[in-house]
């Protein structure tokens, strides 16, 4: 039995969370540069974007660039860049054959204006899509995107529009990048690294994590069914317990 057939297609997680790790250690280990690894991460993102779609999930995102990649050698960082347009220009028929949009999240006024450019494009071509929402987190950190949401609170009430005490998590919610998408249920991490690394920090407060030894350009579609599977095993409680939780079921 594969993981596919472990899955119950009537509980699966509105939304899945992917960090995409591993794609310069999985070149290394071959002898290639970082840049080889990257190109082989991309095939993974489409398998994994085709098995979320399949399954019915309705929202993916992706961490494909932090604000701390920013640091990175400038000729990986350009060579990134230039795989993000080949991928968009690849990809872009295929979203929109399969009903999927696009959405970005992150600081995107640092990215090239080529790079800006297309990536609008995509989101506008895309946006009639009502199969999949694809979010990618680019140019993006949590802690960035808190501190960005802050301003935006802060200058609504000093410009009278908003009391300080009537701020509630909702407030903080409809300032964040993901405002209008509900919590990710279920966050994915490949290469056996076990940290959030400045992903979602708000969104994942009730999220299951799962950790893979698997490098990203080697995760394919029977991995991302098995962290399905391996979520729809756990006890979801919010601060509850158990005998609560079976009592409401």
């Amino acid at each position: 039995m594969t993981f596919r057939d472990q899955i119950n297609t009537s509980r699966l997680p509105r939304h899945v969370a992917v960090i995409m790790d591993g794609n310069g250690r999985w070149a290394r280990r071959r002898g290639k540069e970082r840049v080889f690894g990257h190109h082989q991460g991309a095939r993974a993102v489409r398998k994994v974007i085709e098995a979320a779609a399949e399954l019915g999930i309705e929202y993916l995102t992706l961490y494909a660039f932090s604000t701390e990649n920013w640091n990175r050698p400038d000729d990986e960082i350009s060579a990134l860049m230039d795989l993000m347009i080949d991928s968009l220009n690849n990809e872009t028929e295929t979203l929109l054959k399969n009903k999927i949009s696009a959405k970005v999240i992150g600081d995107i006024n640092r990215l090239s204006e080529n790079v800006r450019t297309k990536l609008l494009e995509t989101i506008e071509v895309t946006a009639g899509g009502t199969r999949m929402k694809l979010v990618v987190a680019l140019s993006y950190s949590s802690r960035w995107e808190i501190t960005t949401a802050c301003r935006r609170i802060a200058s609504a009430v000093q410009k009278g529009h908003l009391r300080a005490d009537h701020i509630t998590e909702e407030t903080v919610n409809a300032n964040l990048e993901t405002a209008g998408i509900p919590d990710p249920e279920l966050m994915i991490r490949t290469s056996g690294e076990k940290r959030v690394s400045n992903f979602l920090l708000w969104q994942l407060a009730y999220t299951e994590l799962y950790f893979t030894e698997r490098l990203w350009p080697d995760f394919g579609k029977e991995d991302f069914y098995k962290a399905i599977a391996d979520f729809q095993k756990r006890e979801r409680r919010y601060g509850k317990t158990s005998e609560q939780i079976a009592e409401n079921n």
